[in-house]
């Protein structure tokens, strides 16, 4: 599974960190999301399926 976040949609909502910090990092200046590794790991793939479905400005795609 790969993951990925749309930086032009992302609004710093941190949803995403909070439910996976281990697969999302949060920008220190403007606090948009990204990917840790395109390549989710083992275990974590509900956990992306959620913080997909609860972003607001829907940025995280699956593939």
């Amino acid at each position: 599974m790969k993951v990925q976040v749309d930086e032009a949609r992302c609004q710093g909502h941190t949803l995403c960190a909070m439910i996976a910090p281990h697969v999302f990092e949060l920008d220190d200046v403007d606090g948009h999301s990204s990917p840790i590794s395109a390549d989710v790991p083992a275990g974590a793939e509900d956990k992306v399926r959620e913080a997909a479905g609860s972003c607001p400005e829907q940025a995280i795609s699956i593939s």
